[in-house]
């Protein structure tokens, strides 16, 4: 049975960093495709980062150049790096993991497995 589980969240000033960590435990799909999503209070969850089995990466523009997403040296695990925080980044952050490669717009249905999610909080 596979299991995610995120790490990391917290409540930051504008301008932090923080690092999610998800780790997945039961999981052994060469082809597959790793993400972070979040979702605020009263939206829609929304993609921010994934990245694929081959390295390629997907971003939401609005964290182009400040989040980073990758993978640790154990495949099981991935990251996301998160820099120059705003509070418009405030949301429940949520990984998941597809059996498929990334398709940038797929949104929540291309995802196979989901993570408890955990709480960034930036305030100004």
């Amino acid at each position: 049975q596979v299991q995610l589980a995120e790490s990391g969240g917290g409540s930051v000033q504008t301008g932090d960093s923080l690092r999610l960590s998800c780790a997945a435990s039961g999981y052994s799909y060469s082809r597959h495709c790793m993400a972070w999503f979040r979702q605020a209070p009263g939206k829609e969850r929304e993609e921010v980062a994934a990245v694929d089995s081959d390295g390629n990466t997907i971003y939401a523009d609005s964290v182009k150049g400040r989040f980073t997403i990758s993978k640790g040296s154990d495949s099981n695990i991935f990251y996301l790096q998160m820099n120059n925080l705003k509070p418009e980044d405030t949301a429940m952050y949520y990984c998941a993991v597809s059996h498929k490669y990334c398709e940038e717009g797929a949104g929540q249905g291309l995802y196979n497995y989901w993570g408890q999610g955990t709480q960034v909080t930036v305030s100004s």
